[in-house]
């Protein structure tokens, strides 16, 4: 630490006089074992003052503000003093470096105006890192972007105060420029994704969300779900499109064509899932005939268009709470006088102890725009139910009528059902989006419980679940057979799920269900066979499936080479003529052995047996056991060589979405909204701050180094 004096001793006399005067330190006499140190520069911006007996403080000359300097014994030394000045702490200095950064050379030294010499001590292990100004700047688009923060906060004035203060030399960069920062970062990053997109094998799956604004126009989110090449499961946000009049029945078309372009999906959409809120049969249609135009569906159109599963449970659970608003609205009201209060709080536990209530959940007032946290508030006022009952009695300041026996009982019953719903939404909430083999299981399971309590003798389970069960019904009869469809393709369970499902659900009617998916299933499959292979039709049996060829008797595969000689095998490159020695060797085998009529018995059994396609192979071979570990991506990655067509289709079918909601949406009571700011903003650079924000959460796919900084000009 560079300070004026190397030790102070208790005993040594404090002289008034400034450092500033030229003066020197302590002679030997005072100090023999101590070498003579130069003076600090910061006495060229600071003045010594005795403010009492033993205390000694340093004055800054532009600011006047004082700072410890001795106290005692204690020396506190210079390196708070140099910040003051070098870091622009200094109300005054900073002023001066924002007119003059760098004073001319012929300035005088040791006016206030000058920056004082820093000195610079050497290091082995920490190199020093050049300013740099565009660097700066791109770490605050990114800051922006990532945080959501507005881009007008680089024109905030305590913003420029907090940065001035790190860096003094920074000149903050204007709304404009920083504005082009983001869309510029969000252009190199778009490029990137759309390389990385252009390369995956498959198809691509998309969602289109509706945000709302206060203002009478929507925005349209498109986003992406796809599997690459090394079977990985992305998501991503493709456009976030204005839409003037959300209202209209053509109104997301246009998004949809800007998403399509943008992207070169125009052939490869294998589904669109739609948020229920605006979805209807009119919109539905538009839809389906504007993408027929543009897309070739698969399996007529089935898989086309989807609900939000993620809004689906949402209404359910609102319309479940809404049965019993009156008795939630009373225990709402009971949790916020215990937790708006420490006295009530206190008075609560001591009561809660004295009746000695096992219950370990802590009571929290809930969030009206999510409904998990009504659910949880629920369970945990139910747990403690009796202490509420005896709070009136305890408490002479609680007035509110508690929930009666009856009311406990039902909100019982109403929370067995949110609690179906809460589990079957949370697959939602990780932050990788599950494939879609996950979700047959929750939906299903929904559906059953459904069904057996709208039948409950029950009268309020009856009550409740009966309008409950006719919603999901929709929703189930129209996505059962891609779910059927995706949780077929997992090899732990296959058909034998939808079997033994289906017979719980259906009943008698069973049958005809999984008819339908059993048919679905190899239609889709034999769409795949056509659009990605095109063999030739010698290869295909009566039922449009390509046989195998290490499955093709050898009879079949002589027919086979006569029709078509170019398609034979390996082995058919001797010419007819001139039969191979090994087909020779046949013929001598089946001469005069007596088995000729053997081999005609073997070649008309085989001829009068279907061959099996991949797709029945597949279905034939056991179930995997159900480890707790599986990754059902990595399974069909390692096996496309084994299934080189149905792993293509299983790759398309396990990334489509069935929700259109972020993960920290799931729960939400409403539809997300654009606030009056970022509705202000330009469409480009709306788009830009979301879609970045969701791709560097990522990891930037860009191959271009990290310091290439793009921006653009507004």
């Amino acid at each position: 630490m560079d300070t004026p004096f190397a030790t102070m001793m208790p005993d040594t006399p404090i002289t008034p006089n400034s450092p500033t005067d030229n003066s020197e330190l302590p002679n030997s006499e005072t100090q023999p074992n101590k070498r003579r140190r130069k003076k600090s520069i910061v006495w060229e911006y600071f003045t010594v003052e005795t403010v009492g007996a033993g205390c000694t403080r340093a004055c800054c000359k532009q600011c006047k503000k004082s700072f410890a300097y001795i106290t005692g014994s204690k020396l506190a030394g210079t390196s708070h003093l140099k910040r003051h000045i070098t870091m622009g702490i200094c109300p005054v200095s900073r002023q001066k470096n924002q007119q003059t950064p760098y004073p001319p050379s012929t300035t005088k030294p040791g006016i206030a105006s000058d920056p004082p010499k820093r000195r610079y001590r050497s290091s082995t292990g920490v190199a020093s890192i050049a300013f740099n100004q565009d660097r700066c700047t791109h770490e605050i688009a990114k800051m922006i972007i990532m945080h959501d923060y507005p881009p007008h906060i680089v024109e905030h004035p305590a913003f420029i105060d907090f940065v001035h203060t790190l860096q003094p030399q920074f000149n903050v960069a204007s709304f404009n420029t920083i504005q082009g920062d983001c869309v510029g970062m969000y252009l190199r990053e778009k490029q990137s994704i759309l390389n990385f997109v252009s390369g995956i094998p498959g198809r691509v799956n998309i969602t289109l969300d509706l945000w709302s604004s206060n203002q009478t126009v929507g925005y349209a989110v498109l986003t992406g779900h796809f599997i690459d090449s090394e079977w990985n499961l992305h998501r991503r946000i493709l456009n976030v499109v204005m839409v003037p009049s959300p209202d209209s029945d053509v109104a997301f078309n246009q998004a949809l064509v800007a998403c399509l372009s943008d992207w070169h999906l125009e052939s490869r959409l294998l589904t669109l899932t739609l948020d229920q809120s605006f979805s209807n049969e009119t919109i539905n249609g538009n839809l389906r005939g504007f993408l027929s135009v543009r897309n070739p569906f698969m399996l007529d159109g089935q898989l086309i268009i989807g609900n939000c599963f993620a809004r689906v449970i949402s209404r359910l659970a609102q319309d479940a709470l809404g049965v019993m608003w009156d008795t939630v609205n009373k225990i709402r009201a009971s949790v916020k006088y215990v937790r708006t209060s420490d006295a009530h709080e206190e008075k609560f536990f001591e009561l809660k102890e004295r009746l000695q209530v096992p219950s370990t959940k802590d009571l929290f007032i809930d969030d009206q725009t999510k409904w998990n946290t009504t659910y949880h508030m629920l369970v945990a006022a139910h747990e403690l139910k009796e202490v509420f009952a005896c709070l009136e009695t305890f408490d002479p300041d609680y007035k509110i009528a508690p929930p009666s026996m009856d009311d406990w009982k039902q909100v019982e019953i109403l929370c067995t059902y949110l609690k179906y719903f809460f589990d079957a939404a949370s697959i939602l909430t990780s932050p990788t989006y599950p494939p879609a083999s996950t979700f047959y299981h929750e939906v299903s399971k929904v559906q059953l419980e459904l069904t057996q309590a709208s039948m409950s003798e029950e009268p309020f389970t009856s009550y409740l679940t009966k309008p409950l069960k006719e919603k999901f019904d929709k929703y189930w009869k129209d996505c059962f057979l891609v779910l059927a469809i995706a949780v077929v393709i997992d090899p732990r369970f296959k058909m034998k799920l939808i079997e033994f499902s289906f017979s719980r659900i259906y009943g008698d009617d069973a049958g005809m269900w999984i008819k339908l998916v059993d048919d679905g299933i190899h239609e889709l499959f034999h769409e795949y066979l056509v659009q990605t292979l095109a063999l030739p039709e010698p290869f295909m049996d009566e039922g449009h499936e390509v046989l195998q060829k290490n499955e093709t008797p050898l009879e079949e595969t002589v027919a086979l080479q006569v029709l078509n000689p170019q398609e034979g095998t390996p082995h058919d490159h001797h010419s007819q003529e001139e039969p191979s020695q090994a087909s020779q060797e046949m013929t001598l085998l089946s001469i005069g052995d007596g088995l000729t009529d053997f081999e005609v018995y073997i070649s008309e059994l085989t001829s009068s047996q279907p061959m099996r396609s991949e797709l029945d192979q597949y279905l034939e071979e056991s179930l995997l056991p159900r480890a707790q570990e599986f990754d059902i991506l990595d399974w069909w990655r390692l096996n496309q060589v084994k299934y080189p067509t149905l792993s293509k289709m299983a790759s398309d079918i396990l990334s489509i979405p069935f929700a259109t909601v972020h993960p920290d949406s799931v729960f939400d009571t409403m539809s997300k909204k654009i606030d009056s700011y970022r509705s202000s903003l330009r469409p480009v650079t709306l788009e830009a701050l979301i879609c970045a924000k969701d791709w560097l959460q990522y990891g930037s796919l860009s191959s271009e180094s990290s310091d290439a900084i793009v921006k653009m000009e507004f």
